[in-house]
């Protein structure tokens, strides 16, 4: 693939707008500067293209597949790949100093996983989840198991995954029926089967750690029984724990990454002859891991959103190249020879759409990755309002950019017509690839529940509130008159629109009420919070010169023209507490 991000526009987002260099003041960063960033960002790009782009197409025509020794194949480039990225020390960076980390801020750390994730999504998983697990370990492991599990992670030694779901459970995890039993020596015997766990085998590092939710005695029903456990794929004295593969899920898109069937303790392997099961750790306190695990699962979140965010910048890219080359159809206007349908305004209008989704939700992104680095290095108001801030922002963050960036990927097909429903074009593979991640790290419509049912509404409102009121900064920096004026006067309507339909769906205090269109309120506060991001962009341009900006000034304006209105027929179905859905008997669906 020719491109696969704009660096220009990062450095617009980082440097012009975010100013991210400001965060080299605070005390955890104090050894960064632009020049070091610029190092890391120029480093991955330059991996990305030449270690994971070349092949992304061979892992999804060539996808994982049981060998006969029972083992998993994948193609020969990956595992090179992803020891350059660990040799980089691109896994250890945003860890510190303590554990031969970088202490690099998370919006730099993200920026730099981007340019992978847009190259080979497939390959780009294996490192992305490893980070995950090894941040939550730091968070909420020992000092042993960090030394155990996390340090070896760090250098590439080691991959990690998270094993939540279950075949009856899905999402569900109330429902999970894996076991946790303790024995004497204080590890637990874990039992049971997980399903749809990414990277959850393969040969590329010399152990993958599974952090693994199973219930422990006394916990009592539903999550309150959830613990969170360490369980190896080998024991640290090289001993094959009792984790068993069971087959792979054959995917759409994203196929480079494993996506396994686990069973734990079936007595594939016994590690301990006296006590039967899979050997596990306890993470923390026993019936707190689902709190530990939305550490991960948060953060993974924002990684589906950056993952989403990074494959419809690709596929855009891919579908401006090929509209600047491809002649067809004649001027409007003059007529004449042929020209490129770049010149047609209804393929103007899908780049520009296409732009307006990714570089939006690219903006979303990095502002809550600097929220992650401001409530890392702040303390009182300034970090409760960040995490507060984080909080309302993540399911909008994951969801938002899974839904708007794969339609930047079907449009990106449509622009190149027949070509682009050919395997020969990246765009269908992009199409394909991005499609799961409207799906896994909890459904959009887990996230609209999760918006709707309890981040605007947590502690009284104060999420909502201030979302609003940061907001509403925005709109107040925008000048007097212009379009600038036309665009905050049009956003403090739908944000004021929010808050007072909010106040509606809770009114009778009747979640079944309240969150019967909870997908439709996600869909409504995704499109005003992206206006949000294109509004602070626009600002940010001023009276800029130059195609870049007059660019950003073009996709500003599409949004606020053609995307932000849409909000107000959803937030007025809203208010009317429409219960259509709610009251559809299920046998009306008849065949």
């Amino acid at each position: 693939m020719a491109h696969l991000l704009s660096r220009r526009d990062l450095d617009f987002l980082l440097y012009e707008w975010l100013d991210i260099t400001s965060l080299t003041t605070r005390e955890k960063f104090g050894a960064h500067s632009r020049d070091t960033f610029d190092g890391i960002l120029d480093l991955s790009q330059d991996l990305a293209a030449k270690l994971f782009a070349p092949h992304n197409k061979a892992g999804d025509q060539h996808p994982p597949y049981i060998g006969d020794d029972g083992k998993v194949v994948l193609i020969d480039e990956v595992k090179p790949a992803l020891d350059a990225y660990a040799g980089a020390d691109l896994i250890a960076a945003p860890f510190p100093a303590e554990l031969d980390g970088l202490d690099l801020p998370m919006t730099i750390s993200r920026a730099s996983m981007a340019w992978f994730q847009a190259a080979n999504p497939g390959t780009s998983s294996y490192a992305l989840l490893t980070t995950a697990n090894a941040n939550l370990l730091v968070a909420h492991g020992s000092a042993e198991q960090i030394d155990t599990w996390v340090r070896p992670m760090l250098t590439g030694r080691y991959s990690g995954t998270m094993c939540l779901s279950e075949p009856q459970a899905g999402s569900s995890l109330a429902d999970i029926t894996t076991k946790a039993r303790p024995v004497a020596d204080g590890s637990y015997r874990i039992t049971g089967t997980k399903m749809w766990i990414s990277a959850g085998e393969h040969e590329l590092t010399e152990n993958i750690v599974h952090l693994v939710l199973a219930k422990a005695p006394g916990g009592g029903s539903g999550v309150k029984g959830i613990s969170l456990f360490v369980v190896p794929k080998f024991l640290p004295d090289g001993t094959r724990n009792d984790v068993a593969l069971v087959g792979l899920n054959h995917k759409m898109g994203n196929r480079g990454t494993t996506n396994t069937l686990l069973n734990f303790g079936d007595g594939t392997h016994r590690p301990d002859a006296a006590e039967p099961g899979a050997i596990g750790y306890l993470v923390g306190e026993e019936h707190k891991g689902l709190a530990y695990m939305f550490h991960m699962m948060n953060e993974a979140r924002i990684g589906v959103g950056f993952l989403a965010t990074a494959i419809g910048y690709a596929g855009y890219l891919a579908a401006v190249d090929y509209a600047k080359v491809r002649t067809q159809g004649r001027s409007a206007t003059s007529g004449g020879e042929p020209v490129p349908i770049i010149e047609h305004a209804d393929v103007k209008r899908m780049l520009l759409a296409q732009k307006a989704y990714v570089e939006g939700a690219l903006a979303l992104g990095l502002y809550c990755s600097r929220l992650v680095d401001v409530e890392a290095t702040s303390d009182g108001d300034e970090r409760d309002r960040a995490h507060t801030l984080l909080e309302v922002l993540t399911p909008i963050a994951k969801a938002w950019p899974s839904q708007w960036c794969t339609e930047a990927n079907n449009l990106a097909i449509q622009v190149h017509g027949g070509y682009g429903y050919t395997t020969e074009f990246d765009v269908e593979q992009c199409y394909r690839d991005n499609r799961l991640n409207p799906i896994h790290e909890g459904t959009n419509g887990i996230q609209g529940l999760d918006l709707l049912g309890r981040k605007v509404t947590m502690n009284g409102g104060v999420g909502l509130a201030l979302l609003h009121e940061t907001v509403t900064a925005t709109i107040d920096r925008a000048p007097a008159d212009g379009e600038a004026a036309e665009f905050a006067d049009a956003l403090r309507v739908a944000v004021n629109d929010m808050v007072a339909t909010t106040a509606t769906l809770w009114s009778e205090r009747n979640p079944a009420v309240a969150l019967t269109n909870s997908s439709v309120y996600l869909q409504a506060a995704g499109h005003i919070v992206v206006a949000w991001m294109w509004l602070e962009q626009l600002l940010t341009v001023g009276d800029a010169t130059g195609d870049f900006y007059d660019g950003k000034r073009a996709a500003a304006r599409y949004f606020f023209r053609f995307e932000l209105p849409s909000t107000g027929p959803q937030l007025a179905l809203l208010a009317s507490l429409d219960q259509t859905t709610a009251q559809t008997d299920p046998a009306w669906f008849t065949d």
